[in-house]
């Protein structure tokens, strides 16, 4: 007998959930999307017309859909950082499987109570910090693994853009991002190079914030549109360094606006036998006595969310024995750093952790 489909429900329909809306229907075969959740009614509205979803399957409030609709094996949560703890910890504790986007939450003890309520309910909570499923990622996964870098000792990690405010959504009000690019896109680097180093324990951080160029009137042309200056409450400019037990640092710099040439989005780990970088991807280290760079000429391109997905529904499918790609204690050792660069940040000190 055919295995039933996992029932899917999503609860933010914003422009985030798109992606995991795709996600779930190129994996057709083994779920389907049931019901969509909104705060915003002409939101839902729109994006269930256009998935088929139809009106009884709509709904405003995820605790209704929850209630109401039917059993759910997996929720996808795609609201704004300051209601992911609460719509995350519902789903858990209704029988669902989580993936929820990243941040994990606005806060680590936010946090916590997700990581809490997903082992109290031996449910599955995996956060969407996608980046690590990008082919070039793996590459440097698989470089470093195999020990060809050595001893690790440094990394560098970096998210930065020319003028990239996001002109679109709640991302530069901190009540409901609960902050700027360090929780945005900060995150997603911090991850990918605590991932690629295998997440030592951090032991303190040092941490400089800045809104230098973020509260003021944006140039005439800008490559994502015009921001509401106005509104702008959050950082546009975080730096930190970050101290492990086992003796490594990692220089981590995040920002959507500094007066440099290029978006750069990038990790370069350092090794005592050799280096790696992932923008370009390239390895650096020393061959019968020469210094040497080697880069891959062919590898297979894939849709890091698309594959995020994937492996989130694999290991659903597969049982509680199955790892959890992204797990939220991962996530939670990242909120933990963030915060304590806003913490650094506030009290002009080193922050222990």
């Amino acid at each position: 007998m055919a295995k039933s489909k996992l029932k899917v429900g999503i609860i933010g329909t914003g422009g985030i959930s798109g992606a995991h809306i795709n996600g779930y229907q190129k994996m057709a075969d083994h779920c389907e999307i049931v019901a969509l959740c909104d705060i915003q009614p002409d939101v839902v509205k729109a994006v269930g017309e256009r998935i088929g979803i139809g009106p009884e399957a709509r709904y405003v409030d995820h605790k209704t859909m929850l209630k109401e609709g039917p059993k759910f094996d997996v929720i996808s949560v795609c609201t704004p950082n300051n209601a992911h703890r609460e719509c995350t910890v519902n789903s858990l504790k209704a029988g669902a499987d989580v993936l929820c986007e990243k941040p994990i939450a606005g806060t680590a003890k936010d946090g916590e109570a997700m990581v809490k309520t997903a082992e109290e309910t031996g449910k599955r909570l995996m956060i969407g910090l996608q980046n690590r499923w990008n082919t070039e990622s793996q590459a440097i996964k698989a470089f470093i693994d195999k020990r060809a870098v050595g001893n690790i000792y440094h990394a560098k990690a970096k998210a930065t853009r020319r003028r990239g405010i996001p002109s679109w959504g709640r991302f530069i009000e901190k009540d409901y991002s609960t902050g700027g690019p360090l929780i945005d896109i900060g995150v997603h680097i911090l991850d990918l190079t605590l991932y690629l180093i295998d997440f030592p324990k951090p032991v303190s951080v040092m941490g400089f914030c800045y809104d230098t160029i973020g509260p003021k009137k944006p140039a005439k042309y800008v490559p994502w549109g015009p921001w509401d200056h106005k509104r702008f409450d959050v950082e546009d400019y975080a730096v930190a360094l970050v101290r492990f037990e086992n003796g490594m640092s990692l220089l981590l710099e995040a920002s959507w606006t500094q007066n440099q040439a290029d978006e750069q989005f990038n990790v370069q780990v350092l090794g005592d036998k050799g280096g790696v970088e992932l923008d370009p991807l390239r390895f650096y280290g020393e061959f019968q006595g020469f210094l040497t760079n080697t880069e891959p000429v062919s590898f297979p391109r894939v849709n890091a969310h698309e594959e995020e997905i994937r492996r989130f529904i694999e290991a659903v499918q597969k049982g509680s024995k199955a790892p959890t790609p992204t797990p939220g204690a991962d996530a939670l050792t990242v909120q933990r750093i963030l915060d304590a660069i806003y913490e650094s940040n506030e009290k002009g000190s080193e922050v222990q952790l």
